[in-house]
């Protein structure tokens, strides 16, 4: 791992009693046969069973599609590679040379599938009580807003559709500034595309929320072309 182990644990809010778990979650299948795949599909299936048992308590309710919609969109890889992002993740991956080389640390299915590989580490080492002090944690932003009118795309995702309609160069989101210290650290976020002259910056408590924001800046302009 390139930091050590202590800060990543800080960052995931976690301490692992078997660190070899902490290790084998970040293990891609590319470094052999002593992977993270298994552990993968543990922590899907208990992700899943979590955010379930969280809507059907938050929204008694909600129908069974509008949960199963609410579901798709916090669990789905482009919101698990975000969670991964802003915990950090992809400097920590262990990888093979072919997947370092062609940048398997930024890539959201690997960054997806190493978030769910966790959760099944975090049950293995302490259950399920743990695990769901963990989501709570990673996903708060996420589970703290949801409503039943929450947009079933949101603003990432409208504007990577729209870009990908015209065959236009997929948005790419860059880090301007980090600021303040980590309880209260605020980040600045970038983004340029092709069909709006000028590039979008905003500011949030997190590369995801800022990211959003910048999309929905960018969807706004869009919408006056």
């Amino acid at each position: 791992m390139a930091s050590n182990a202590k800060q990543l644990q800080d960052r995931l809010q976690y301490q692992f009693s078997d660190p070899q778990l902490l290790t084998l979650a970040l293990s891609h299948r590319s470094c052999g046969s002593n992977n993270n795949e298994r552990l993968e599909f543990l922590g899907d299936a208990v992700l899943g069973m979590a955010i379930s048992s969280f809507l059907f308590q938050r929204f008694p309710e909600a129908r069974e599609g509008d949960l199963s919609r609410i579901r798709s969109q916090i669990v789905r890889a482009e919101s698990l590679a975000e969670i991964a992002r802003n915990l950090e993740l992809g400097p920590e991956l262990l990888l093979g040379p072919g997947e370092m080389k062609s940048g398997g640390h930024r890539r959201d299915s690997i960054l997806g599938d190493t978030v769910e590989a966790l959760l099944g580490a975090v049950f293995l080492d302490q259950g399920l009580e743990a695990v769901e002090a963990c989501i709570q944690n990673w996903f708060s932003e996420s589970l703290n807003t949801l409503t039943l009118d929450s947009p079933v795309k949101d603003a990432k995702t409208a504007l990577q559709e729209w870009l990908q309609a015209r065959g236009k160069p997929l948005p790419e989101y860059l880090v301007v500034k980090t600021e303040g210290e980590d309880h209260s650290r605020l980040f600045t976020m970038s983004c340029k595309i092709d069909a709006v002259e000028d590039a979008a910056e905003a500011t949030a408590s997190s590369r995801r929320k800022a990211e959003q924001l910048v999309a929905e800046k960018l969807v706004k302009k869009l919408e006056n072309i």
